[in-house]
């Protein structure tokens, strides 16, 4: 099944709803640190994780910039819903690239899945695989998942360690629940701790291959699918921007509404949105947005391009823009929300009311390591300098 022009409306529809739905248990979903299983199971019913999947494995094939529109759409009501909304279908990204063995399993499963990049464990080698071990931070989702990738430096095929991903049933790991964080609370974003588990070598995926190819391992592929047409990190990084614009622009929504119906006690009853101080901050607010929208679009329009171009690799430059473009939505994002806080002043401040838990959710977003400022500025100066780049984002 593909999802065809003429189908996008419908399938944004569907995210509507869906994200209404996070929405309606968003702050008990943020007390108890996860969402409901029925939420999620809704999630999986309505076949989101499969958005992105190849169509032979019975996916979406969708394209860039509607997945984006789709995580955006989600974001407006529930920033953290989106967060896994975008991670779920982008974790099948990475499986999509595995040996073709390797997606057969897990695509036939139709589990979730999950990841932990950062290449922390451990492996010793067995027969044609490697039993793995370690700790690892962050798996965001595994609470509702079948699978986890667990990133670690592997010896292949006789050579030096490289940075791989090993798919391993989540029932063969444990789930150590330490998520207490500032936002993203329903994301269940827990640690990981694996004792040994084998990993065939189907299972294993190098990384540095993929990024340097943009081809999945082994052959198997139909090279119109969009994941094969675009460089690899761009493409599994795209859902960031679009979560970070989703949840500013309802924040944005609501500054706007509090501010056309507030009072300022302190001013002898004055009207905020006949305020000097209200109507400069409602122009610069949604100046700021119109930024953010002119940046997204920046980076969902060169992906759409390089999908047409079948480029799935670029130069260093073009990588680094792209990172310097994620990070610049998502610190954007975080200092617009910062900026409607301290301007809505105490009322805003409590537990319970939706733009301190945007709040939240926007700054925590913005701390993730595929979009930090400063990397990125480093990476793209770099780069436009001829001095290298950063080594993966």
């Amino acid at each position: 099944m593909t999802v065809r022009t003429q189908e996008i409306p419908e399938l944004l529809q569907k995210a509507t709803e869906w994200a209404q739905a996070a929405e309606s248990e968003a702050f008990e979903a943020d007390r108890e640190a996860r969402f409901s299983q029925g939420l999620l199971a809704s999630f999986h019913r309505n076949g989101f994780h499969r958005l992105l999947r190849p169509k032979r494995y019975g996916g979406l094939g969708l394209r860039p910039r509607p997945f984006m529109e789709f995580v955006r759409r989600v974001a407006y009501h529930n920033v953290a819903a989106a967060w896994l909304a975008y991670f779920y279908p982008i974790h099948e990204a990475w499986v999509a690239f595995l040996p073709p063995e390797g997606r057969r399993r897990v695509f036939a499963s139709e589990g979730l899945v999950v990841d932990v990049f950062t290449p922390l464990g451990q492996v010793e080698p067995e027969g044609e695989g490697f039993r793995l071990s370690g700790e690892w931070k962050f798996a965001s989702g595994v609470l509702y998942a079948e699978w986890i990738g667990l990133g670690a430096m592997v010896p292949l095929d006789g050579g030096p360690p490289q940075p791989c991903l090993l798919a391993v049933p989540v029932s063969q790991v444990e789930i150590v629940e330490n998520w207490d964080t500032l936002g993203l609370r329903p994301t269940g974003s827990h640690g990981i701790r694996a004792q040994g588990v084998y990993v065939p070598r189907e299972m294993i995926l190098p990384l540095l291959p993929v990024v340097s190819t943009g081809k999945p391992l082994g052959g198997e592929y139909d090279e119109e699918e969009p994941l094969y047409r675009v460089p690899f990190m761009p493409m599994f990084l795209m859902g960031f921007p679009a979560l970070a614009l989703g949840g500013a622009e309802r924040l944005v929504e609501m500054f706007a509404e509090r501010t056309r119906n507030r009072m300022r006690i302190y001013q002898l009853g004055a009207k905020e949105a006949e305020n000097a101080s209200g109507i400069r901050s409602m122009a610069e607010i949604h100046l700021q947005l119109d930024t953010l929208r002119a940046l997204y679009d920046r980076y969902a329009d060169q992906l759409e391009a390089w999908v047409e171009e079948g480029r799935s690799v670029v130069e260093d430059v073009e990588r680094e823009r792209m990172f310097a473009l994620r990070a610049a939505v998502a610190r954007g994002a975080a200092e617009l929300a910062t900026q409607v806080l301290t301007t809505l002043g105490g009322t805003a401040i409590y537990k319970g009311d939706k733009v301190e838990l945007f709040v939240r959710d926007l700054l925590t977003v913005a701390c993730h390591t595929t979009h930090l400022y400063e990397d990125a500025l480093q990476g793209y100066g770099k780069s436009l300098l001829g001095l290298g780049a950063h080594p993966l984002w």
